[in-house]
């Protein structure tokens, strides 16, 4: 049965892949944008001003919140820092209001495996105490902001290091590693907890159709220390991964997001285990090699 679902953030890495599969699948998708609609699968909202276009969304099913500055865009000075909470503390209050007042039948917001902090080799799960960093602080007041859309099923997905070549980590990567100067980034002990887009595509279609709610781990079953993931990267690329990076350098380039890339979170995908999603890529090496063929 055909349903209709609106997305924000729809021009992401994430979103832009989201429409496509939802679409192929034969559902209806609105996606809502910040300027005036040019088309008529455009909807407004403004995501400061706490406005949302509920006339253009009548009817619809659910709603899917990926919206919110990209933690890895810029150095993270103090303005940026308030840019990141504000942009999704501001946009997941507006979404949430507009699903209660909709009625719709399901809430997919954004959140991130930056909730748990620094976990070091510890598994942690979706029943994990919020963590003490930036991150993690954020996170909080995000899921907080979500809860808000009484009576509707709200699924908070909790994203791992999201693998696509076009994009996010991975795309920063391959170039070093095209030219043989990749390697690990620190001491290479630190747990990556990844999931390629596809499976998170895949996941955010599942969450739709079944009855869970709450936080959901959007990670691989099998997450690998840096070291673990920058050698499956080499080998796949058929390139040496001799050149490591530095933590002080990675400190000095990065600002405070390199906490993200030098910390550790081994995140399990506990509640989608449960409930019986399968990953169409669990492992690190068959990942890689099918991401970098593509």
């Amino acid at each position: 049965m055909s349903r209709t679902i609106a997305v924000t953030g729809a021009s992401g890495l994430i979103g832009s892949a989201l429409v496509s599969h939802l679409r192929e699948k034969g559902d209806t998708v609105i996606k809502l944008v910040r300027r005036e609609p040019r088309a008529k699968d455009e909807a407004f909202w403004d995501p400061i001003g706490g406005k949302v276009d509920l006339v253009a969304l009548e009817g619809v099913d659910s709603i899917v919140h990926l919206a919110g500055a990209g933690v890895g865009d810029k150095r993270w000075s103090t303005s940026y820092k308030a840019e990141i909470l504000n942009s999704r503390l501001y946009g997941t209050t507006t979404i949430a209001n507009a699903a209660e007042q909709l009625k719709i039948k399901s809430l997919i917001s954004s959140s991130a495996i930056g909730w748990y902090g620094e976990s070091g080799n510890r598994a942690v799960v979706e029943s994990d105490r919020v963590g003490d960093d930036f991150l993690a602080a954020v996170c909080r007041e995000w899921e907080a902001a979500a809860d808000l859309a009484q009576g509707v099923r709200t699924v908070k997905i909790r994203t791992g290091l999201v693998l696509d070549p076009t994009g996010g980590a991975l795309g920063k990567m391959l170039p070093l590693f095209r030219l043989g100067l990749g390697g690990k980034l620190g001491n290479g002990k630190q747990w990556w907890s990844w999931i390629t887009l596809h499976d998170v595509i895949r996941a955010i279609s599942f969450l739709l159709e079944k009855k869970i709610e709450g936080p959901v781990n959007l990670t691989s079953p099998n997450p690998v220390t840096n070291q673990e993931f920058t050698s499956a990267l080499a080998r796949a690329m058929h390139r040496p991964a001799l050149f490591p990076a530095p933590a002080i350098g990675l400190k000095i380039a990065l600002g405070g997001f390199s906490s993200e890339i030098l910390g550790s979170k081994k995140v399990m995908p506990q509640e989608l285990t449960n409930a019986g999603f399968t990953w169409d890529y669990p492992h690190i090496t068959n990942a890689l090699t099918a991401l970098i063929e593509e």
